[in-house]
């Protein structure tokens, strides 16, 4: 059940982040208008089957260029705000806390990758807001 939860989520994710006609990833709008797409989410169960935290993995080529945290730091707030709750609002899911990360390219979640410059900001969920958590 569990790991169909996951496939399910993952798939409706992937499907959130369709491309455009010529191909490439539809980017989103953020606060610092560097372009960023939604590469995938899914939920992290805990091993009593309760919904744990709801893992939001978007793509930032300009990360790459170097851009810093402090560039794009308002973005995180608002990737969850504005992308994270409502699909997960339309899965009819909710978790208790939101996690947000932000990577240099797609990539396989689990697997290292040296050298990948990537973000990571969490937030919990209350009343349908993203509280952030600092790490």
């Amino acid at each position: 059940m569990l790991e169909y939860l996951r496939d399910t989520v993952a798939l409706g994710g992937a499907f959130a982040g369709a491309t455009t006609a010529a191909g490439q990833e539809e980017a989103l709008a953020v606060p610092s208008d560097n372009p960023v797409w939604l590469q995938e989410w899914f939920i992290d169960p805990l091993a009593d089957g309760q919904l744990d935290y709801a893992r939001f993995r978007f793509v930032m080529p300009a990360l790459a260029q170097g851009t810093r945290f402090e560039q794009i730091e308002a973005d995180f707030a608002h990737l969850c705000e504005n992308v994270a709750m409502p699909l997960l609002a339309q899965a009819g899911l909710s978790a208790p806390r939101v996690v947000v990360s932000v990577a240099e390219r797609e990539t396989e979640f689990g697997t290292a990758s040296p050298g990948l410059r990537q973000f990571f900001e969490a937030f919990r969920v209350e009343k349908n807001l993203c509280i952030w958590e600092g790490f």
